[in-house]
Parts: structure tokens; sequence; C-alpha cells
């Protein structure tokens, strides 16, 4: 298999599969450069490759900056001049390479925690507007395909190991439609300590009211953390059954989606 179609088909699954990578490619090469316009790299988050773009320090360099561009979700250009050690040239090549870093395996996910009739009818709903869509729930049962059909993923954990088992990338919207103060307490801390754009917890005001007091008082959560958690979750539309207060947290989730584009 030739390198170029190496790493395209990585890319092609990382997309395909929800796992977060990115994509550098040399736009524009003047002057004497390792790799001409047209190569291309897969980065991953731990660092490791496909492909290359030139190698040695400037590559390094590449690297670091898919590692910021997986986290930001945000394309870039950059360009280095390969004509001394800060350039990223320990050969002293003399010329420049133009490199557009892109990510890739964003998907637009929305994360279920809780699958009991509200999460259920909440992964169904995302899943037929169009979301890929991660379950989760500590109640083994309930988070399974023969539960809830046709999902991205299951995640039958306890509430304060699920970050250990699922990639979080700028393109995730967590609904937390979880059983009480106790799961809450244990979930929102590691949330709350990555960049997903939208975390949303059902419940009622005085149910917040605890949970809020608890997460700065107990688990030292800052008070500007606390302010991202959208609780009670959902847009107020005065839905009642499982499937009217699906149809408010997705339409919240939709709306942050849509801002954060």
């Amino acid at each position: 298999m030739s390198e170029a179609l190496e790493v395209l088909e990585a890319a092609l699954g990382a997309q395909r599969e929800g796992k977060l990578a990115a994509l550098a490619t040399v736009i524009r090469a003047q002057g004497s450069v390792p790799r001409q316009a047209g190569s291309k790299m897969l980065v991953w988050p731990d660092g490791t490759i496909v492909g290359t773009v030139g190698g040695g320090a400037m590559e390094s360099l590449v690297i670091q900056e898919a590692q910021r561009i997986m986290q930001t979700g945000q394309p870039d250009t950059f360009t280095y001049t390969l004509s001394d050690l800060k350039g990223g040239d320990p050969g002293i090549c003399g010329g420049t390479a133009e490199i557009f870093v892109e990510p890739v395996g964003l998907v637009p996910t929305v994360l279920v925690i809780g699958c009991g009739h509200v999460g259920k009818a909440l992964a169904e709903l995302a899943k037929w507007s169009g979301f890929r869509v991660l379950v989760s729930d500590d109640r083994v049962d309930l988070c399974t395909p023969e539960s809830i059909p046709n999902m991205d993923g299951y995640f039958p954990v306890a509430p304060e190991t699920l970050l250990d088992h699922i990639e979080i990338g700028p393109l995730m919207f967590v609904a937390a439609v979880t059983r009480g103060l106790p799961v809450d307490v244990k979930l929102l801390p590691r949330l709350l300590a990555t960049n997903v754009p939208y975390i949303g917890l059902i419940g009622s005001k005085r149910r917040w009211s605890v949970t809020r007091k608890a997460l700065i008082e107990e688990h030292h959560v800052s008070e500007d953390d606390v302010e991202r958690v959208h609780s009670p979750i959902g847009l107020d539309i005065h839905a009642e059954t499982p499937q009217e207060i699906a149809i408010s947290i997705l339409a919240e989730i939709i709306a942050a989606y849509r801002k954060h584009e």
C-alpha cells in the first residue's frame, strides 16, 4: 500500500468511527524541503503518526500543532522556514513549507448518561436527527443493543469511570439524565474538566441547587465551571412525557451545536 493511500484510509477510518485525529497536508513548498506539496500525515492524539511531512524538528512541531487542533476543533495553516534550528530544520535545508492541519473524526456526538425512559427517548431521537450517539448507564440491563438498538456505543459502567472508556472531543454534547445527586457528584467534576461544549443535567431547580453546592464545597469545582452546566436541562416547552422532554433536550443541544460551528 502506498503511503498516501495508507494516510487517507486511516483518516477515513477515523472519520467513520468517530476517532479523534488530525490530518496535516503540505499545501505549498518552496526551495529545498523534504516533502513536496500534497504530502500528508495523520496524527493521533498520543502523537503517533501515519505518513510523514518530512521528519525532523519541523515534523515534531506539526505534531504538536495537530494535537492542539484536535482539542480546539479548528483547522489552521502554519508556515515553517527551514533555515535555522528554531525554524524547525536541523539540517538547514533553506526552504519553506506551508502546512494545513485539520481535525478528523470530529463527528457531532450526543453522549446520553442514564438509559431510563427519558434517556432512551433522547438517544433514539438524537440518532434519528443524525448525531452519533453513545449511551451509558451503570444499570447494565438498560445499556444494551436490545434495550436501545442502533446506537454507536454502549458503556455500561459506573459514572465516575465513564471518561476512562470514552474519548472526549470538542463536538461532544453531554446529556446527563441521571437518577440523582450521588450519581451527579461522581460524574460532573471530571466532565467539567474537559472541553465539551455542552453539559446538561436533568432535574428540578432544587436538585441542581443541592448538586451545585456539593460540587463547589465538597469537590472543589470552580463556580465558572459549574456555570457551564445547563440545569434544568432542555428548553422550557412545558414538556411532560419522556418523548416531549427528549425533544426539549435535543433542541437545546442543537442550539449549542449550531452556535459552536
